[in-house]
């Protein structure tokens, strides 16, 4: 009897654990991943999420390697001592995505965009590091878009690359593609689409058909 009583109380315990999740979580504590910060002590909570993203926490890497180098360019524009100023204003513009729907998209979108800025600004920062995490920017020059796309490009796990043409700018995800390299994403406006393979370039935004892009010299 003792025997059944206490097969009955282990199995009730085990029943127990997993419906509650508990037992899981004691075994397999979040994994931390390393970023610029301490993520020990930090308090803010878009840093939390970069802490336990494996995907954040290597853009937040990267554009600390973009923002030293950015920091070693006495010819970069802005100037380093701006470009100090304009990344604690970034820093908090990004903590300022904790609030928004989707924080995870929206902390990718700020960490592109700056990648994009310092990148641009700098030939420093563009020094071809075989660690480097990030490529651009590009120009392309696609038929029936006048304006000239800028393309920078995030080598993560999935990747991500930010364009920029005329007054617009969007931040698209790489996706699964039977061949090439495809990026998708949407904004109040619709679907986007761009897609390499070899020399061979296509983009897509809402209201228009495929877009053959030819890349351009960057002056």
């Amino acid at each position: 009897m003792k025997t059944v009583t206490a097969l009955f109380t282990c199995l009730l315990a085990a029943s127990v654990c997993a419906a509650t999740s508990t037992c899981a979580i004691a075994a397999s504590p979040p994994r931390i991943f390393e970023t610029s910060f301490d993520c020990t002590t930090t308090r803010v909570s878009i840093e939390k999420l970069i802490c336990r993203d494996p995907q954040l926490a290597q853009m937040d890497l990267e554009l600390m390697r973009l923002y030293r180098l950015a920091l070693t360019d006495e010819h970069s524009v802005p100037r380093p001592d701006k470009i100090v100023i304009d990344q604690q204003f970034w820093i908090e513009a990004r903590n300022q995505c904790a609030s928004e729907p989707a924080p995870k998209a929206c902390t990718i979108r700020s960490y592109a965009e700056r990648a994009h800025q310092l990148r641009q600004g700098s030939a420093i920062v563009r020094t071809k590091d075989p660690d480097r995490l990030t490529e651009g920017p590009l120009a392309f020059r696609c038929t029936g878009l006048n304006a000239l796309i800028s393309a920078t490009f995030f080598l993560t796990q999935p990747g991500v690359v930010y364009l920029k043409w005329a007054n617009t700018s969007i931040t698209l995800s790489q996706t699964q593609s039977d061949s090439g390299t495809q990026y998708t994403g949407k904004d109040y406006r619709g679907n986007y689409r761009f897609w390499q393979n070899g020399d061979v370039t296509l983009f897509q935004k809402p209201g228009s058909g495929e877009m053959s892009c030819t890349a351009e010299p960057v002056g």
